[in-house]
């Protein structure tokens, strides 16, 4: 301990009582410099004037400041209020050694504090000398009201003055050059509250020459509303050649501790503004998110039960109408959706950067509502919606099948049963019985033609039966009633055959009896009867519906017509023919004179209706060309669209592609500023958007393609589906990679990292990116962060300049494999929380901005709230003379020093505090803390 008690002749003799600051240097204490009474006068009453500013807090005072510190009591007391610790226990005696041993205590705890006494000793304040007094009290003023302050590194005094000269700078006719001559007009006195508190004092009415207004201005207002006592008389000051500097310093400091404390408090209620905005703002983009998944979800969930219905309908219009919906959903309904999504998972891109920049939990969605449940839904919607559509194309494909087949039984059919009309009466009638052996050889004639006849039609009905049985197998609506007439047409049709066989049999036991039998009849009979069948079959074929996908069918069914064509001349040889025999039966039986009684007892074909179908026949030629050319027309029609739409497709699928692979290009190359290459991104996403008017016109021509019933294109391999998929991940890959950029701003505005050391972060991260996958390994990010000069065993940033893998390999070795591998595993777990083994770049960005730059903690939120409530602690508190760190804040003072929502917004997340020094109204702001932050180190 410094050794301050000097000999009383010493004191007795006027010597000097030195005090001497060893950080500060600011001794200017000389008790020669008191021989001006007035200087004397000012610094008795301003420093009387300042120790009862303090002492009131105790509920004394003193009058006397030579005669009132002489027992060493108050002078304690003094010092435990200004410096909030417990002194030792006064001794209570009024004898002379019970004085010096309290003075003694006084003097020991300021020695303690660091402060250098010289030639000051308690003999001297116990018998009141007041000079010695004097430079005591100012040594307490130096080093707890003006010591502690420093602007711009200066000393105490320096650091003051300077604080004055910066407040009053905007003031007319104030120059801040000392602590005396400065201050004797009072306008400094009155700049230094208006600065403050403007509403307190009209600067602009107060005159340079009027120094004691002036100053009687500015000490009433400090005492009245700054609770800052009036420690000088205007008077004094103006009489004065140089009034003096100690006082004016005391003064002034207390000018400076009351509005720094104000300042303080407006700092931390500043700073609590700042992080209740940043939570409000992020609370609001959370429950922004949670409804546009919520909403987003409710429409997948809706719509995927739609798409998997597979109810087969039964006509073609009705299968129509559901793919006319269909398309409605591909153009109206989901391509908002796909925007939706897009946006939802931008946002939650950009709500996870916030909350990271700003120190909070990362966001976790609701269960069920994180992205990867969105993504997931999104591809079972997708797998619906291909399914959904497969399914209709190939039910229209199976209707319009069904409907060829029914038509096809119809027809055939009906020509079956127009030609069995009758047959059953006419194999069961008896004619034969009464007839002549002529008569009976025509009727066995007759009835072989009709063998003939039977076993030409056959073919048909096994064709029916056939085309009945493909009916049933391909589910056809009306199945049954097809069946019920194919069962009648088979039953019949084995009716007839037993009915044949037994007139055949009766004819037969009758031939024998019959030898004349008309050979010409015969003959046309037997000849007339292939030709008729085959006329009706060409009739039929000529009437046939057929179906056709492309243009090689309906040129195969061309030629296989123009072969038919050419088969007429032979046929109409035969039809010529067949008429000859006819005629050459009249011929002979005019020549014989025979009377023929009826027509061809062999067959019911006369020439009449040879003629009539021969007729129908080349009607019908003409009318199958005209179709047949109609439906290549068609089919010419569609290889036109088809060429169409392969030639967009084949433009429009390279350049998706190409988009692609630039946008990589552009995130890798980072040519100018973050902001240059959002502007970039922004225009080439405007260039994208531009492009959409060649995907709508390649949606109607694929629509024109469905329309068409157009199931293949052999002149391209892209679908539309395809190209779909292409386009909505080019709009999401262009917004994503916007959205990096924008949250690499975040990140370097909020973290204050320069454009350089973006430009350099992202230079080394790409020069360890070999495969440009837009991650690193574990080894390749080491040696990035050692290529930027980043000691991972030390956790500190060395400058080394940048190196490949190569030469990160040899400084492993060259140093014995330094880096150390706990310190490194601590970082991957910041980097990579998920231990995926890749480090994506905004991780990597994190981490370098942690380590580089400042956040608001949850320490500086706790001291913040400690500011706030030890400014506005009360007059109670401060009697408990301790070290006081209030661990509460009072509702009331969170109101007054706050916004009204922001003061409210944390009032209702603070827990009441149940502490042992609990008062109703005490907040705990500790919980606000952790629940932002966690646990803090405070």
């Amino acid at each position: 301990m410094v050794d301050y008690h000097a000999s009383n002749s010493q004191a007795s003799s006027g010597g000097p009582a030195n005090y001497m600051d060893p950080r500060e240097q600011e001794n200017d204490w000389d008790r020669d410099l008191l021989l001006d009474p007035a200087w004397e006068k000012q610094q008795r009453k301003t420093f009387t004037a300042w120790c009862n500013s303090h002492l009131r807090k105790a509920g004394t005072q003193i009058e006397n400041i030579e005669e009132d510190f002489r027992d060493g009591l108050k002078l304690m007391l003094l010092l435990e209020v200004i410096s909030g610790e417990r002194l030792p226990k006064p001794e209570r005696g009024k004898m002379r050694v019970h004085k010096i041993n309290n003075v003694n205590k006084a003097l020991d705890y300021i020695a303690g504090k660091g402060v250098k006494l010289v030639s000051i000793g308690a003999e001297e304040i116990v018998d009141g000398n007041a000079k010695m007094t004097l430079g005591m009290i100012w040594t307490i003023i130096l080093r707890f009201a003006i010591q502690d302050i420093s602007v711009e590194e200066t000393s105490a005094k320096e650091g003051l003055l300077l604080w004055c000269q910066r407040k009053t700078a905007p003031y007319k006719n104030v120059n801040v050059q000392n602590f005396h001559i400065s201050w004797k007009d009072g306008l400094a006195f009155n700049a230094l509250i208006h600065r403050h508190r403007p509403e307190l004092i009209d600067y602009d009415k107060l005159r340079k020459d009027d120094p004691l207004t002036n100053l009687n201005n500015a000490f009433e207002v400090a005492e009245k509303y700054l609770d800052i006592p009036k420690m000088m008389d205007a008077e004094d000051i103006v009489g004065t050649l140089r009034p003096d500097e100690k006082a004016i310093m005391t003064y002034v400091s207390c000018f400076y501790h009351a509005f720094s404390g104000a300042q303080k408090a407006e700092t931390a209620a500043n700073r609590i503004c700042k992080v209740l905005a940043v939570n409000q703002e992020n609370e609001h983009l959370m429950e922004d998110y949670e409804k546009l998944a919520s909403d987003l979800l409710d429409w997948i969930r809706r719509t995927i039960p739609w798409l998997e219905n597979r109810a087969p309908e039964k006509t073609m219009a009705e299968m129509q109408q559901k793919l006319e919906d269909f398309r409605g959903y591909r153009r109206v309904h989901k391509p908002p959706k796909v925007q939706e999504k897009c946006q939802l998972e931008i946002n939650f891109n950009t709500l996870q950067t916030k909350l990271r920049l700003s120190n909070r939990p990362a966001f976790m969605p609701s269960e069920g509502r994180m992205v990867s449940d969105i993504n997931g839904s999104w591809h079972n919607l997708e797998g619906a919606e291909k399914g959904y559509e497969e399914w209709m194309l190939n039910e229209i494909r199976r209707l319009e099948r069904l409907d060829h087949l029914a038509e096809k039984f119809r027809q055939k059919a009906t020509i079956h049963e127009s030609w069995t009309d009758g047959k059953e009466a006419m194999l069961t009638q008896k004619d034969y019985e009464t007839a002549s052996l002529s008569e009976v050889k025509a009727l066995l004639r007759k009835h072989e033609a009709f063998e003939s006849d039977l076993a030409a039609h056959q073919d048909r009905v096994e064709q029916i039966a056939a085309i009945a049985q493909e009916l049933n197998e391909l589910d056809y609506y009306d199945s049954p009633s097809v069946n019920a007439r194919c069962q009648k047409i088979c039953e019949q049709w084995d009716a007839l055959g037993s009915l044949t066989q037994s007139r055949r049999e009766s004819l037969e036991r009758t031939e024998k009896q019959l030898e004349s039998i008309d050979e010409l009849y015969l003959e046309y009979a037997k000849r007339a009867a292939p030709f008729n069948n085959w006329m009706e079959g060409a009739m039929e074929d000529l009437q046939d519906m057929f179906i056709v996908h492309n243009i090689e069918e309906i040129q195969g069914l061309i030629t296989a017509h123009e072969q038919f064509k050419s088969t007429l001349p032979e046929a109409n040889k035969e039809r010529e023919a067949i008429q000859a025999i006819q005629a050459e039966v009249q011929k002979i039986a005019q020549y014989n004179g025979i009377k023929l009684s009826g027509g061809n007892p062999y067959t019911t074909i006369t020439p009449k209706s040879i003629d009539n179908k021969w007729d129908k026949v080349e009607q019908l030629v003409p009318q199958r060309d005209q179709a047949l050319q109609e439906e290549l027309a068609k089919q010419q029609s569609n290889d036109h669209l088809r060429r169409k739409f392969a030639t967009q497709a084949n433009i429009v699928g390279p350049w998706i592609q190409t988009k692609m692979e630039e946008i990589g290009r552009i995130s890798i190359e980072m040519n100018g500023t973050l902001e240059d290459q959002l502007v970039n991104l922004r225009e080439y996403e405007q260039s994208i958007i531009e492009y959409k008017p060649n995907i709508d016109q390649l949606e109607g021509d694929h629509q024109l393609i469905q329309e068409a019933l157009i199931f293949d294109n052999k002149y391209t391999a892209y679908t539309m589906e395809h190209l779909r998929v292409g386009w909505e991940q080019l709009l999401t890959t262009i917004a994503r990679t916007i959205n990096e950029i924008e949250n690499q701003i975040l990140t370097r505005d909020a973290k204050g990292i320069s454009q350089e050391q973006l430009h350099e972060y992202r230079t080394s991260f790409n020069h360890f990116d070999k495969d440009h996958s837009g991650g690193l390994m574990a080894e390749e990010f080491k040696a990035c962060l050692i290529s930027l000069g980043y000691d991972v065993e030390n956790n500190k940033t060395k400058r080394t300049g940048q190196m490949d893998m190569d030469n990160y390999r040899a400084l492993l070795v060259a140093t014995g494999n330094s880096l150390g591998d706990a310190e490194f595993a601590r970082i991957m777990g910041i980097v990579d929380p998920n231990n995926s083994g890749v480090v994506t770049f905004q991780a990597f960005i994190d981490f370098m901005s942690r380590e580089t730059t400042d956040t608001d903690t949850a320490d500086q939120v706790i001291a913040s709230f400690k500011i706030l409530a030890n400014v506005c602690c009360s007059y109670l508190r401060l009697l408990k003379l301790a070290n006081y760190h209030s661990n509460f804040i009072m509702a009331e003072e969170l109101r007054r020093e706050l916004p009204p929502d922001q003061a409210e917004y944390c009032i209702a997340r603070m827990a009441p505090y149940s502490g042992p020094d609990a008062k109703p109204g005490a907040l705990d702001y500790m919980s606000f803390s952790t629940a932002l932050y966690g646990e803090s180190d405070l």
